[in-house]
């Protein structure tokens, strides 16, 4: 008599499982902890050089209050500090899936887990958990130190106040949204140095190109996350050049919100549909 034999059932995967593994990739390569801490310090330490000069500078009574605020803010977060977030967290988000492109291990980890779009998810996730973390406490320590510098001039701002908090949830989640714009540019191009050439010249170039000069040109620089951040970090508009087409804050946060879960759809779609 002859015995049949039978299938070995597929096993399901949890997605906990996924994350734990996606966590424990992410940090197997040893220059990710290196590159978090040196960008921490390098941006905490332009932060207190630009708040150090403030203080140095500036005498108690000068200028407008709400000035004298938005300058104080700016020396917790300049705009240096903002190219640092945005080209580390979108260089990692392309390496972190073009580099296994690159060493054939996504076939791999896809052959193990069918589940592509669960693959491309977990991904997202973990990217997202560490560099919101990352720009948590790079802007968190760079605020209050750069705050505690201006406060002996009376000019030092108090995270209770809602702009201020503003301020540094913006310089906080910007790191995420340009990590997943990296995630998503790095499944389309599925080279290590195309993708992160590709996220430097969306995230940092793209906005250079592009000005407010027609409602059109204005609206595609208001879409994009680098000008979105600089308009949630604008507490007052004073000084500022005059425009027909203003910046609004609601539209800032919207393109935050957009860019990451369109990044995140976009690469969900090409992984679930391209051969590996």
């Amino acid at each position: 008599m002859s015995t049949a034999t039978l299938p070995t059932p597929v096993r399901r995967h949890r997605f906990g499982d996924l994350l734990a593994a996606e966590w424990l990739k992410f940090w197997s390569l040893r220059s990710i902890p290196w590159v978090l801490g040196l960008a921490t310090l390098l941006v905490v330490a332009a932060d207190l050089k630009s708040a150090q000069y403030t203080h140095d500078h500036y005498t108690p009574g000068d200028g407008d209050p709400a000035v004298m605020a938005q300058v104080a803010l700016d020396d917790s977060f300049i705009t240096a500090s903002a190219d640092i977030l945005m080209l580390v967290g979108g260089g990692l988000g392309a390496i972190v899936i073009a580099g296994e492109y690159a060493t054939g291990l996504i076939r791999t980890t896809l052959a193990a887990v069918p589940d592509r779009r669960a693959v491309l998810l977990a991904k997202a996730a973990v990217l997202t958990a560490v560099l919101l973390g990352f720009g948590t406490v790079t802007a968190g320590v760079s605020f209050g130190l750069t705050q505690a510098i201006l406060a002996d001039r009376g000019i030092g701002q108090s995270l209770s106040d809602p702009t201020a908090l503003r301020y540094v949830a913006a310089a906080a989640l910007f790191a995420p949204v340009c990590g997943l714009v990296g995630l998503c540019l790095g499944t389309l191009i599925r080279h290590s140095a195309g993708a992160v050439v590709g996220t430097v010249v969306v995230l940092f170039f793209l906005p250079s190109l592009v000005t407010e000069r027609y409602r059109w040109t204005a609206d595609l620089l208001h879409a994009l996350p680098f000008p979105a951040w600089q308009r949630l970090a604008r507490i007052t508009l004073a000084g500022m050049r005059p425009t027909d087409y203003p910046a609004t804050v609601a539209g800032a946060w919207t393109t935050y919100g957009v860019w990451a879960l369109a990044s995140v759809a976009i690469a969900t779609v090409v992984i679930q549909r391209r051969d590996h």
